[in-house]
């Protein structure tokens, strides 16, 4: 299968502050603030959910195909992106904004204070799919991630009238989407993808209730935390995949993104709904295991042996045979 993701391309610039933001309000001079904090670290790390499930299919090897809006200054994020395995020629470079990014400072407390520069973001609605299409010999799939809010409304279109297959996964982006979008952005989805809470929010805000949702997509693919994750389909029972045993937990942050990242693979090679469940709950615990969402290094020795051991035998010889 050749799948394209589209989704937000972003860098995240992370400083940690050794005091309290506490102390350094005035209660009576809230409505005049005026405040620097001088931090002790930086660090710069990749992001945006489009780049972050390249990444993880990249690492699998299924050459996906990396559709969003980016700066002048994503050069040296693309060379990162293309010696790992993606398809970066799709991008749209823009001409007057820089790439997307969050500036967050940390206290002793963790409390934050951070900032979202959406950037050349908001130039992916002028991305058309058929030219990226055409430029790679067709599309099989297209995952439709969190981005640009008009050019996820367009994607989908685009993918509706040209009779291509999409994955609907709204994730960061459905608490400022209405009722009416979220309806029109899920509608005919081969895959729907969200998490527990993600979806109670589509039923309460489309008015629909998980069969009338679960009859409107092919496949409805929730994820669980730690529990793993639910794979529905109308008429079949549903399939439920727990997580591996993990090593450690360091960082939650990009977990939801490798499991995209894995089951689209899984989807890739052709194995089933078990199976690409199973490879996404691998990948997600190797990123919940490491600091930062694309630092992870996968081995393939050792992700087998894990895998086998989570998911036993003959789950294990499906799979090896297709891992890059």
């Amino acid at each position: 299968m050749r799948i394209a993701v589209t989704g937000s391309i972003a860098t995240d610039h992370l400083m940690t502050f050794p005091g309290r933001f506490a102390d350094q309000f005035v209660a009576d001079q809230l409505h005049t603030v005026s405040l620097s904090f001088l931090v002790d670290t930086l660090d710069v790390r990749r992001g945006g959910v489009g780049a972050n499930i390249c990444f993880g299919m990249g690492q699998l090897g299924t050459r996906p195909v990396l559709v969003g809006a980016a700066g002048a200054d994503f050069d040296e994020y693309r060379a990162w992106l293309d010696r790992h395995g993606v398809d970066t020629e799709s991008v749209r470079i823009s001409e007057v904004k820089h790439t997307a990014r969050f500036v967050c400072t940390t206290d002793a407390d963790h409390n934050q204070i951070g900032s979202f520069y959406t950037g050349a973001m908001s130039e992916a609605r002028l991305i058309e799919l058929k030219s990226v299409a055409d430029r790679v010999g067709g599309l099989d799939l297209v995952l439709i991630g969190a981005d640009d809010p008009e050019a996820m409304l367009r994607h989908t279109e685009e993918c509706r009238s040209r009779g291509i297959p999409f994955a609907a996964d709204f994730s960061q982006q459905i608490a400022r989407m209405s009722g009416d979008d979220i309806r029109t952005l899920l509608d005919q989805a081969t895959y729907l993808f969200s998490n527990e809470y993600e979806k109670g929010l589509i039923e309460t805000k489309t008015g629909w209730s998980d069969a009338e949702i679960l009859s409107r997509v092919g496949t409805r693919v929730t994820t669980l935390g730690s529990r793993g994750v639910r794979v529905e389909r109308v008429g079949e029972p549903a399939i439920e995949v727990g997580c591996p045993d993990e090593d450690a937990k360091v960082d939650p942050t990009g977990v939801g993104d490798a499991f995209r990242a894995g089951f689209l693979s899984g989807l890739s090679w052709g194995v089933s709904l078990e199976r690409a469940a199973q490879i996404g709950c691998m990948l997600a615990t190797l990123v919940i295991e490491t600091l930062g969402t694309q630092e992870y290094a996968l081995r393939r020795d050792r992700f087998m042996d894990r895998f086998t051991k989570a998911y036993g035998d003959t789950a294990a010889d499906e799979v090896r045979t297709h891992l890059a």
